[in-house]
């Protein structure tokens, strides 16, 4: 099932005993453009405490309740260990977090979720831990804030990240959907990560190995209904590229 990003924020999480929060945004994994972790806003349940939840805790989503349902009690939730708000999340972090619930840690299976993917080294998106000595490694992406990266053709810069489309049984980000207001008339148009060049997260650009006309020529997306298998392999053949959907995994 494929979803909007900004639709799922503010949708309701439903834990075994009870509504937890909303959701807020997502944490990804840049190199398998995968959601590895569901960012809630508790309100005042828990109103001092970052809450990350896994897509190994997800059980169903529910367009018509606006609602997700997880497989976790309140008391797993309050229980399990957070990351510090105003720091990014590290490796050290996301062990203890796995080890907690008992669930495989994604970055030790190789090809887990989603798509293997190049990104450009960016010394700047790391910083040193408390001791002043190995630096976090930023492997997680807010899809808030690359919700603005801009996006580079081979001749230019045509548009930015508007939203994202998930595919909510694998939770791989299947498109970014891309705003190209820098062409007249603009319209929204869909890319694969897999078809993404390099990214420079310094620079906030997506670079894509395609100049503006072919990007701003490929098929318009409008809303998420249009997503068809006939819309997609229109889409593929367009940038000629081959069919993605069939190899993609669930969750390991």
């Amino acid at each position: 099932m494929l979803n909007n990003a900004k639709t799922l924020q503010g949708y309701k999480l439903a834990s075994l005993d009870g509504e937890i929060g909303t959701v807020k945004e997502f944490y990804f994994d840049d190199h398998h453009w995968t959601i590895r972790y569901l960012v809630v806003d508790t309100g005042d349940w828990l109103s001092s405490k970052l809450v990350l939840i896994s897509p190994h805790a997800l059980r169903s989503v529910n367009k018509e309740k606006e609602t997700i349902e997880i497989n976790l009690t309140k008391k797993q939730i309050e229980d399990c260990p957070s990351p510090e708000t105003d720091k990014p999340v590290s490796r050290q972090f996301e062990e203890q977090y796995h080890g907690y619930f008992g669930w495989p840690m994604y970055w030790n299976i190789p090809n887990s979720l989603g798509n293997s993917h190049h990104v450009t080294y960016d010394p700047e998106t790391q910083i040193l831990n408390d001791h002043g000595s190995k630096p976090f490694d930023l492997h997680l992406r807010s899809t808030r804030d690359v919700g603005a990266h801009h996006i580079q053709a081979t001749d230019g810069e045509i548009g930015h990240v508007d939203d994202f489309i998930i595919n909510t049984k694998t939770w791989a980000i299947r498109y970014l959907i891309i705003d190209t207001h820098n062409w007249l008339p603009g319209k929204k148009v869909l890319i694969s990560p897999d078809w993404i060049d390099h990214v420079s997260w310094v620079e906030e650009k997506v670079y894509i190995d395609r100049t503006q006309k072919s990007i701003h020529q490929c098929p318009e997306f409008t809303t998420m209904s249009l997503i068809t298998r006939d819309f997609e392999q229109e889409l593929h053949q367009h940038f000629k590229r081959p069919e993605s959907w069939t190899t993609q995994s669930h969750i390991n």
